[in-house]
């Protein structure tokens, strides 16, 4: 199946799976489900495959094991692709009721992939270049977030001038759009492939500083 966009089907599929959250509201609208929401998504991921690496589509079903929230649905679909040895970088689609987004960078570091990170922003070069390319991310229109700690990390300078950047925990940028016409296009193709080329040098930036974990895989069932 080749992409040709996102329905409105799916996201009138969406609006109405926020609305009920339920299990008989999601065994009686599957079938949409399956036409309008995963196989566009399916058939984007594999477009772009080639040039962003392997993917895999989330599971739309919640893990409410731990969660207050007991509703037992994602009410939106997200697809990551991670090159194979590129580090802690990835990127993300994911389209919902209230849109699409795009983005890439890294949305959780291990204990020592953060301490490479900090060491990296604290360096005058490595950290200068990091500082460099949120600075053009952001003048592109584009966010830059991530999980942050509230003060400066222990052993550093709270008047750091790279202070921002050290108490990430993890950083990604990327862009959201409303729903349009033309996410019922190939357009969707060209925007998702433009966001994530213009953030390519920032998971470039965590594959040569940060690199992959050495802790040993969570085997934890």
């Amino acid at each position: 199946m080749s992409f040709t966009g996102f329905p409105d089907e799916g996201l009138v599929f969406y609006e109405g799976l926020e609305a009920d959250n339920s299990k008989s509201y999601w065994t009686q609208h599957k079938a949409a489900y399956d036409e309008h929401v995963r196989a566009p998504m399916l058939a984007l991921v594999e477009e772009l495959t080639a040039e962003f690496g392997a993917h895999k589509l989330f599971r739309p079903y919640r893990d409410v094991r731990f969660s207050k929230d007991k509703t037992p649905y994602k009410t939106h679909q997200g697809a990551v692709l991670h090159p194979e040895g590129a580090g802690p970088g990835a990127w993300y689609v994911e389209v919902s009721a209230d849109g699409l987004a795009a983005r890439g960078g890294s949305w959780r570091m291990q204990p020592d992939q953060v301490e490479r990170y900090r060491r990296a922003v604290d360096g005058d070069l490595p950290g200068g270049q990091l500082e460099q390319l949120v600075a053009k991310i952001r003048r592109a229109g584009l966010s830059v977030d991530g999980e942050q700690l509230k003060r400066a990390p222990r052993g550093y300078d709270p008047d750091h001038p790279r202070i921002e950047l050290l108490r990430h925990k993890s950083i990604h940028g990327g862009r959201h759009w409303t729903p349009e016409d033309w996410l019922d296009s190939r357009e969707v193709v060209d925007r998702v492939r433009k966001t994530w080329r213009a953030l390519k040098p920032l998971n470039d930036w965590l594959a040569d500083n940060v690199g992959a974990t050495t802790a040993p895989p969570d085997r934890r069932r």
